[in-house]
């Protein structure tokens, strides 16, 4: 039996790694797809031996040919995880329209544009897997980030939808919302910022990206036939939906 086939978006770095990471440890076949950091994909690729493909998933043109590029070498896609995204932060007063457009297409087109490619091709063969990376602030909001939590929100409320449509054809379609996740992006910030934060998680520290790939690995999975349309959320405690 030949091994199925997972794309994760942003699956070179940060959590989108350690997805990819635990697919490829569940006997996945890994499409890793990037779009900037061309040492960073080539080390994960020398490290997991994982296939990585590089195009930008705003661009629907470059989705749907990198989704045939994938094919082509790996075979048809069971699973996608959208989990590719940017934060441009600015308070809305001050933000410019591309800061809000960037946000939006990175972050919610392009899970319209991935699913477009793929999953025409999962109905076709009734079984699909589609996993889309929201975020604790697409449910509650925060300063600096009504381009990023409503991009987030959008996903909450695509996931849904889609999951819907593709109930009858064997497809699920669920999302997950990490809290804040120990990564290079938080690594980044202030001691004191994160020291602030981790004071309003109730498990007082931040998680670990293998605790959001276990549920991406999950959901994944056949013992998640029966769960579609939900939202996961992964945060601690500090934001109870």
């Amino acid at each position: 039996m030949s091994k199925k086939v997972a794309v994760v978006t942003g699956g070179t770095r940060g959590i989108g790694a350690s997805i990819s990471k635990a697919l490829l440890a569940d006997g996945y076949l890994v499409a890793a797809t990037y779009h900037g950091n061309d040492a960073a994909a080539e080390a994960f690729k020398a490290e997991t031996g994982a296939s990585v493909f590089k195009f930008d998933v705003a661009d629907y043109a470059a989705c749907t040919a990198g989704v045939a590029a994938i094919e082509k070498e790996l075979g048809p896609v069971s699973v996608l995880v959208n989990n590719a995204g940017i934060t441009k932060d600015c308070m809305l007063h001050k933000m410019e329209p591309d800061a809000w457009h960037v946000v939006m297409e990175t972050n919610l087109t392009s899970c319209f544009n991935m699913c477009r490619a793929i999953v025409t091709g999962m109905r076709e063969r009734n079984f699909g897997r589609v996993i889309n990376i929201s975020s604790i602030n697409g449910q509650k909001g925060q300063l600096g980030q009504t381009n990023y939590a409503a991009a987030k929100a959008g996903i909450i409320g695509f996931s849904k939808a889609l999951a819907l449509e593709s109930a009858a054809k064997g497809i699920t379609v669920n999302a997950i919302c990490p809290g804040y996740i120990a990564t290079e992006m938080t690594g980044n910030m202030r001691q004191e910022v994160l020291d602030s934060i981790i004071r309003t998680i109730p498990v007082a520290r931040m998680g670990k990206p293998e605790e959001i790939a276990d549920i991406v690995a999950f959901l994944a999975s056949e013992k998640a036939a029966f769960i579609t349309g939900a939202t996961i959320t992964a945060n601690g405690g500090q934001y109870m939906a």
